[in-house]
């Protein structure tokens, strides 16, 4: 479906829990309030919408958290969305530390890549960011898709005076492997205010000092809105998701899923539209399946030109970001 900016929007985030086996400081700190699991949306419910979605043009889908993978059977609901008719991709982002023992059943569903989130190779630092010490499942969760043949990115936030050195181990993974490293500014979102971000240019210009001949790479890597660059010879790229000073907005394709079946048109903003009343409403199948289709049209009609990361006295979405999804 074509937005009113002349966007073709084919890419939906959905959420299945805002529950995680991680707590780092910026998304999900100790003693966060969980939502009741009957506010939840069902697997069967998040079908529908994602029926009704491919009928108006979204063909790829990610599904996200907290963390989905402690949610349980997430395989069944790759493989439910994998078939409907249309879809062209499911995807899935992960702290990894349940990946290796999930992902032959993932696999087996069609799971079509994966997103693993690390902030640092550092064992102290990780346990500092995410209150755990399980870094060494994250990495075997990543040798794991790796070796079975799919698409692997790693996502990494950067935390002044926190992580911010931790680029230089991170990047090695593009080196000997077609794996891209992406680092995503932190979003202003939730307890992601209190941060202070290191930005995209920042970290492009500290890896070029060390690589001078570092270049662009203009290919395409995803549905997501990373520039790329890439050391000559290295297999892997390097992306940057700089929502704060690397606006891309007029390139977005997406409309996010909450867990709790709110449709946001925008990450920035507070608006949404609750499919939920519609889902659970007696009307019969069909009903149903029309007025879900009317709402995502409604909120795709709705989508923004751009965000406003960069007036924060602007931003209106004032949810934590566990409970938006990732």
């Amino acid at each position: 479906m074509i937005d009113q900016y002349g966007r073709t929007i084919d890419y939906m985030r959905i959420s299945i829990t805002d529950r995680c086996n991680l707590r780092c400081r910026y998304c999900m700190p100790e003693d966060i309030e969980k939502i009741p699991m009957k506010d939840i949306l069902t697997y069967e419910e998040i079908g529908e919408i994602s029926r009704a979605a491919v009928s108006l043009g979204i063909r790829k889908f990610k599904i996200t958290g907290g963390e989905p993978l402690v949610r349980k059977d997430a395989a069944a609901l790759v493989e439910k969305i994998h078939k409907i008719p249309g879809t062209e991709q499911v995807t899935l982002t992960t702290n990894g530390i349940l990946l290796k023992k999930c992902l032959p059943e993932l696999l087996a569903a069609g799971l079509d890549g994966v997103n693993i989130s690390l902030d640092t190779l550092d064992a102290a630092q990780f346990e500092t960011i995410t209150g755990k010490n399980d870094l060494d499942q994250v990495l075997e969760g990543i040798e794991a898709a790796f070796q079975a043949g799919i698409p692997v990115k790693i996502n990494t936030v950067l935390q002044r005076d926190v992580n911010a050195d931790a680029w230089r181990q991170l990047i090695q993974f593009a080196k000997d492997r077609p794996i891209d490293v992406r680092f995503i500014e932190m979003m202003p979102i939730g307890f992601g205010r209190k941060f202070e971000p290191v930005y995209g240019e920042e970290i492009r210009e500290k890896i070029r000092s060390l690589y001078p001949d570092l270049e662009e790479d203009p290919r395409v890597h995803g549905n997501g809105p990373a520039v790329y660059v890439r050391v000559p010879g290295w297999k892997g790229s390097i992306g940057f998701i700089s929502a704060i000073h690397g606006k891309f907005c007029r390139d977005c394709n997406r409309i996010r899923l909450t867990s709790t079946g709110k449709l946001k048109p925008c990450l920035c903003y507070g608006e949404n539209i609750d499919l939920l009343p519609l889902l659970r409403n007696p009307a019969d199948k069909t009903a149903r399946a029309a007025a879900l289709k009317n709402a995502i049209e409604d909120a795709i009609r709705k989508k923004p030109e751009a965000h406003c990361f960069d007036l924060l006295s602007k931003v209106t979405e004032q949810k934590k970001m566990v409970e938006i999804g990732g």
